[in-house]
């Protein structure tokens, strides 16, 4: 299986710029896809980003344009670049990943606070 640790989240001021990072243990030559997901408060859990180990990625609409996934397969990391951040991306941020023959696996998630 795969453990999932996030890190870097915290607090950012409106239109400024945050980088999440998320590192893989265990199984890790199992993983394909790996992706952030967010819940804001008092909402479900949203996509926010994915990318397969080759490196193809695909975004919420929300963020398209500001944030950018990235993954660093020698580390086994993957990471979210988020570029002028509103207050509606205030959040807690999920890192997820799966693939063939492990269950998909979650991080306990970093919390993101935009202020204004």
């Amino acid at each position: 299986q795969v453990q999932l640790v996030e890190s870097q989240g915290g607090l950012v001021q409106a239109g400024g710029s945050l980088r999440l990072s998320c590192a893989a243990s265990g199984s890790i030559f199992s993983i394909g896809t790996m992706g952030w997901y967010r819940q804001a408060p008092g909402k479900q859990r949203d996509l926010v980003a994915t990318i397969t180990r080759s490196g193809l990625t695909n975004y919420a609409d929300s963020v398209k344009g500001r944030f950018t996934i990235s993954r660093d397969n020698a580390r086994n990391t993957v990471y979210l670049q988020m570029n002028d951040v509103k207050a509606e991306d205030t959040a807690v941020y999920y890192c997820n990943a799966r693939g063939i023959n492990i269950r998909e696996s979650w991080g306990t998630g970093t919390l993101v606070t935009v202020s204004s």
